[in-house]
């Protein structure tokens, strides 16, 4: 087993006049991951002839000014996918706690749905042709999520099942406490580190490799099509090791499935993962007849 790292969740906190300003690493992952996707877009724009008809779909001007609009959409989208999702009573009868971010909270498919609509939004009003927008946007996610998710295990959040493999991680607090019948303190998966891996890592060079190698950027929707149906396999394969959410767990129901026929049953995460490889096979499928 593995001592949880010492490491604060805050890089450095400032006291002014009887209040306290940190920034956290969680905040900090929002920003460079950010940065790292406005980086990315720009040097697939630079390159005109990965794109069909040598045309990127975005300017640099327009894509700074996405940017704007997909900070928007990962913020909104991503608090109210965690409030209805994952804990919808408890924000029904506390409705003003819905603002407060700065307490935790953001569900990963809420925040996509947020920047679908924002970037559907920001592509009607300039012009930029649905497809190839959402491949230059799905091209420069992955990393983000990497950053996102080493910040959860930073911030010993998220945590995993209790495991027995050498790997596994003690962590702080209620994590090394709960572990069933195992008497004193108990490891749990790293399912943080799981997700950053296939979800951040492993997809970012994946998608890397098919637009800047394959050419899959001139097969409109292909890029968006892989990414959907990457993330959401590895996140259904986490979601085997990571512990279920409280608020599904029961007597009856010790996985903490969100639905469950005879036994067998999906997570949350499983469940609204399906539609993304759905959607991502007809994208990938439509991208490959064209």
């Amino acid at each position: 087993m593995i001592q949880f790292p010492n490491i604060s969740p805050e890089l450095f906190s400032v006291s002014l006049g009887g209040f306290e300003f940190a920034l956290r690493w969680y905040a900090l992952s929002y920003i460079v991951g950010i940065l790292l996707s406005w980086r990315i877009m720009v040097a697939a724009s630079v390159r005109p002839h990965l794109w069909p008809d040598q045309t990127p779909p975005m300017s640099h001007r327009q894509i700074e000014d996405f940017i704007t609009y997909a900070v928007i959409g990962i913020i909104v989208g991503g608090r109210l996918g965690f409030v209805l999702f994952y804990q919808p009573g408890y924000y029904a009868d506390n409705p003003m706690d819905i603002i407060k971010v700065w307490q935790g909270g953001m569900a990963f498919h809420g925040g996509l749905a947020g920047v679908i609509l924002a970037a559907y939004v920001y592509f009607k009003t300039q012009n930029v042709p649905i497809g190839r927008g959402a491949d230059m946007v799905a091209l420069s996610v992955p990393l983000g999520l990497m950053l996102g998710r080493l910040a959860n295990f930073i911030n010993a959040e998220l945590w995993g099942r209790p495991t027995d493999m050498p790997w596994g991680v003690i962590f702080p607090g209620q994590a090394a406490q709960t572990c069933g019948d195992v008497i004193g303190l108990c490891a749990r998966h790293p399912s943080q580190l799981y997700q950053a891996t296939l979800e951040g890592l492993v997809l970012a060079l994946l998608l890397a490799f098919l637009a800047f190698r394959r050419q899959a950027l001139k097969k409109t929707g292909l890029i968006t099509g892989v990414f959907f149906i990457g993330y959401g396999i590895a996140r259904s394969f986490v979601e085997l090791f990571r512990q279920p959410d409280a608020q599904f767990q029961s007597v009856d129901n010790p996985i903490g499935y969100a639905v469950q026929f005879s036994g067998i049953g999906l997570t949350m995460g499983q469940l609204l993962s399906i539609p993304m490889i759905v959607l991502g096979l007809a994208l990938v499928i439509r991208a490959k007849n064209k």
